[in-house]
């Protein structure tokens, strides 16, 4: 049995990932496009080319990590080895050079790409941890719950805080507020993954080492299961990223409303957070495949109707981003959860368990969602042709609302059919656990 204090010193550590995955999701094109001055087109072209690299970084960072031993474990190094380096990136990634338009290109792609590559080094074996904590799957919902409430706590964080640290940091120089601004939060990034990697234990150990050889890879192709949760990864992420791009854009030119930014994107991760922590709950009475695709859906059609949210409705605009954010994020855990559940069901099938290597490659889609989310959120800005810091054509505003309902709910609607697919529900996951406790030396299921 876990204790409630190692459940929340883990979910500290992605409260610290979470400040520079959110501030990537919710201000990094914004940063671009107004501060730096690059083209929303370039950009999006930017987010996606990167991530071309974790294609071969994410499943070697998953491999490595498999093959890790140390003292103190396989996964908790990383947190205490990476956490530094990964908040220097950070501030580096949100720094406005002295250079020629070209040049900040070839900057910004240079430091966005340090800044993924240190994402996956630390984020990585930070989610691989959560499958050695427990075998218990009841006990993984739980640590997912508290994982995603600091998590989100983490956004709040960079919700709130961002554009008023930037505001009174900079002094009127927004590079030099955003630079200050993110400095303060990897300050207290990496003080939390020390935290995290001090307050947690390995439990569940991998009696088997694997080198980079063929048959890893082939054991987790055949991991059909796997398959279904890479694609719901792959849609979830690229329609929540493009809508919450886009929100800064939605609030600041179709609701008008620049002063209400930081209060509408908080409140939406204040209904994250209540998502987070109904989630274990849910799971008691509920299956959690219905009940994770009865929530995709919902928040779908959720998104889908704020289509017909006129700028005068305000309140109507803030309470459908709230709702959605709750349904989604309820969502969250549930996931999270299915991929040690994954795992297990892995080791029946083949013999070989993969921790590191189902996570990093399940990250490496959930990195490309959030690629592909932030490009079409850039290429959508050109097309509809948005300019930086003048009043927006009633074009450009019908293709931001349009982006920012309809084009962005398709991406819960693909979640919620692709996870028809999943079969580990509440009874295959007793069968299967079962059958790993009893039967450590028989890995096939009758």
């Amino acid at each position: 049995m876990i204790t409630i204090k190692e459940k929340i010193a883990y979910g500290l550590g992605d409260t610290a990932s979470n400040i520079i995955f959110q501030s990537v999701m919710m201000f990094l094109m914004l940063y671009y496009t107004d501060v730096m001055g690059l083209n929303p087109a370039v950009v999006g072209t930017m987010f996606l080319v990167v991530r071309i690299m974790d294609a071969i970084t994410d499943p070697l960072m998953g491999t490595l990590a498999d093959n890790t031993r140390t003292k103190h474990g396989q996964f908790r190094p990383y947190l205490l080895w990476l956490a530094l380096p990964f908040a220097i990136i950070s501030v580096l990634a949100f720094t406005v050079p002295d250079l020629p338009p070209s040049g900040k290109v070839v900057y910004a792609y240079v430091t966005y790409g340090l800044l993924m590559l240190a994402y996956t080094a630390i984020n990585i074996p930070y989610c691989a941890l959560a499958g050695v904590l427990s075998d218990n799957p009841k006990e993984r919902v739980s640590i997912q719950s508290y994982r995603f409430v600091f998590g989100m706590l983490g956004g709040l964080i960079v919700a709130g805080l961002t554009l008023p640290l930037t505001e009174w940091l900079g002094q009127g120089d927004q590079a030099k507020g955003y630079q200050l601004a993110m400095l303060a939060m990897s300050t207290l990034g990496f003080v939390l993954f020390i935290l995290c990697f001090f307050g947690t234990k390995e439990r569940v150990a991998s009696h088997e080492q694997h080198g980079f050889s063929k048959k890893l890879f082939v054991a987790l192709i055949k991991n059909d299961q796997w398959r279904v949760l890479c694609g719901a990864a792959l849609s979830l992420l690229t329609g929540q990223v493009l809508r919450l791009t886009l929100a800064v854009y939605y609030v600041k030119y179709f609701l008008q409303r620049e002063d209400l930014v930081s209060l509408f994107i908080t409140l939406g991760v204040l209904g994250s957070m209540i998502g987070c922590a109904v989630a274990e709950p849910l799971s008691r009475y509920f299956c959690k495949v219905k009940l994770y695709i009865g929530l995709q859906f919902t928040a779908a059609v959720i998104c889908a109707l704020s289509y017909f949210i006129g700028p005068q409705d305000v309140y109507l605009a803030f309470a459908a981003f709230i709702v959605w954010k709750f349904l989604t994020d309820t969502a969250t855990p549930l996931l999270w959860a299915k991929m040690a559940d994954t795992i297990d069901y892995g080791e029946v099938k083949s013999g070989i368990r993969t921790t590191g290597l189902v996570y990093s490659s399940i990250i490496f889609f959930i990195k490309l969602g959030i690629a592909l989310g932030g490009a079409l959120a850039g290429w959508f800005l050109a097309y509809f042709d948005y300019q930086n810091g003048v009043p927006q054509t009633d074009a450009t505003l019908h293709g931001i609302v349009v982006t920012f309902t309809l084009v962005s709910s398709l991406g819960s609607f693909g979640v919620a059919l692709i996870m028809l697919k999943y079969r580990l529900n509440n009874e295959k996951l007793d069968e299967i656990h079962q059958h790993l406790t009893l039967n450590k030396d028989t890995h096939a299921l009758p």
